[in-house]
């Protein structure tokens, strides 16, 4: 799983939730920069660190010993989890895991070096273990 070695803030505050902010479209990373065929968002969710490793292992199988694999996105956002049965109040939990906040437009796998008909397929089947809609898109 993907998580950073060392980090400043060890607990982040928690951002808000509005819908006009989380859908407004990515600026950054939209293009393919790497490879031929990339996996997109087309929505906003927040996309954890096993999440990212499932859809890794999907493409993984189809690049082999020939291609060559790119993940553009990397969990640095804490979220913190109190443990289970405890009461409200002392404070905040710790740093439960990791993710990265998606926002539509944003390329989050790369692939190269692959058939398009296999690149298509394995990217859709990637697609599918994450918590976003997402479009195949080639360079």
């Amino acid at each position: 799983m993907l998580f950073p070695k060392k980090v400043k803030h060890r607990k982040w505050q928690t951002q808000r939730k509005s819908d006009k902010r989380l859908n407004r479209p990515e600026t950054r990373g939209t293009t393919i920069a790497f490879g031929s065929f990339g996996l997109k968002a087309l929505s906003s969710a927040r996309v954890t660190s096993n999440q990212i490793e499932s859809a890794r292992k999907v493409i993984t199988r189809a690049t082999a010993k020939t291609g060559k694999l790119w993940i553009r996105i990397f969990p640095d956002r804490p979220v913190t989890a109190k443990p289970a049965e405890v009461g409200m109040g002392s404070g905040k939990g710790d740093p439960n895991h990791y993710v990265f906040e998606v926002r539509p437009g944003r390329v989050l796998f790369e692939i190269d070096g692959v058939p398009e008909n296999v690149a298509r397929a394995h990217l859709r089947q990637a697609g599918m273990k994450l918590p976003v809609r997402t479009s195949i898109i080639a360079r």
